[in-house]
């Protein structure tokens, strides 16, 4: 079965988790910290905290930020459900900007027209999540000038785009976002099973995320009321479980390693879907804005199925016939019935974000597809689209 991605693990891999597993530590061990270091150190960070996955990171960056009822958190409806509910966890309350219909990411523009609709009604805008979606980079030097001009935090949900590069720069993330959230599941970039970190260069972001990763515990005498022995520690604050393991960590900084080569891969990839659909009028390939480097977590190939015969479901039902499992990226997140329930979002609240679900497919873009399937995949959605079945 070929799916939308895939982890990529070799003997180097294995051979450096077994390392651990045989050692000493295959928790809260001197591998963690490694790890972090090396993500700070290749992403121009002055802090990095590794965490147990990527919904974790959200989750502690929106409580070191602040974020609490009353405040308002804006973001993509094209995203993941876990960063909307990172907004919710801390009691703040979401609300969304249509994306761009180029780049598939947050309209700055339109975040600067919210802003101000909410401060004329005396409401307070704390923070935007820009969403890197599918590796291609936001307007981050407009949002950032949002973000000043308006007084509110920035974060980047990463997730998408280790690897990515924006104005030339592979650590863009860190330069204009307050905070940035990584994600190492298997179908990302790297992998590290499950996994995540919040990368800051602010002391105070990541003095609080490392207090809150482990249920909010401390042996610093500094800040506990008092101190009995060795032995002695304080909870000052309600934190959480959200510790990642050595072995985990090993796994990480052997596949960072090979991030270039993984990143080169998938354009590769999207090179070949690009060739192939790119002047064909059913199709709208992905754009890619003169200065970025996109890192192709997702192809999101739009399909106009006006001008076929096929439905999306059974375009996904006869590739699924030759073990090919497509996929989507994503259900707008204003559209879940939760947050049609709690929060009042209808239909036709964000028009494009919803036009590009309804067209959207998810390629397979993974180190070790090769050649050959590529060009049967191709094949097959063409033959399918003409009704050939």
């Amino acid at each position: 079965m070929i799916s939308y991605g895939k982890q990529f693990i070799d003997q180097t891999d294995i051979d450096t988790v077994v390392e651990v597993l045989k050692g000493n530590w295959l928790t809260q061990g001197p591998k963690v910290e490694e790890f972090e270091h090396v993500l700070k150190n290749k992403f121009g960070a002055k802090y990095c905290c590794a965490v147990a996955n990527g919904t974790a990171a959200l989750h502690l960056a929106a409580l070191a930020l602040g974020w609490k009822p009353g405040d308002i958190v804006i973001t993509s409806p094209i995203t993941f459900l876990a960063t909307v509910n990172s907004i919710v966890y801390a009691g703040a309350t979401p609300d969304f900007v249509d994306i761009d219909p180029v780049s598939y990411t947050i309209d700055a523009n339109q975040v600067e027209e919210k802003i101000k609709v909410y401060q004329s009604k005396g409401k307070n805008v704390k923070a935007v999540i820009g969403v890197d979606y599918a590796g291609h980079p936001c307007d981050w030097e407009a949002l950032r000038s949002i973000a000043d001009r308006y007084k509110i935090q920035l974060v980047n949900d990463n997730s998408h785009a280790l690897g990515a590069c924006y104005k030339g720069a592979h650590n863009y993330a860190t330069k204009y976002a307050n905070a940035v959230i990584q994600s190492f599941h298997p179908v990302k970039h790297i992998t590290t099973g499950e996994g995540g970190a919040i990368l800051t260069n602010d002391s105070r972001i990541d003095e609080k995320i490392r207090l809150l990763r482990t249920h909010g515990m401390t042996s610093n005498s500094n800040i506990m009321d008092k101190h009995d022995g060795q032995w002695y520690y304080e909870m000052v604050d309600l934190g959480y479980n959200y510790r990642i393991t050595d072995f985990q960590c090993a796994l990480g900084i052997s596949q960072l390693d090979k991030l270039g080569n993984f990143i080169d891969r998938r354009k590769k990839i999207a090179q070949n879907y690009n060739e192939a659909f790119i002047n064909d009028d059913r199709f709208i390939v992905p754009f890619v804005n003169s200065n970025v480097n996109h890192a192709y977590h997702l192809y999101p190939l739009q399909v106009r199925f006006d001008k076929t015969s096929v439905s999306r479901i059974q375009l996904f039902d006869e590739m699924m016939k030759i073990n090919i499992k497509l996929q989507v990226h994503y259900i707008p997140v204003h559209l879940q019935p939760y947050y049609r329930k709690k929060f009042g979002f209808n239909e036709n609240n964000f028009p494009i974000a919803e036009k590009f679900y309804l067209n959207e497919i998810s390629l397979p873009v993974f180190f070790e597809l090769s050649e050959k399937e590529i060009s049967s995949l191709i094949e097959r959605i063409d033959r399918i689209l003409i009704n050939k079945m």
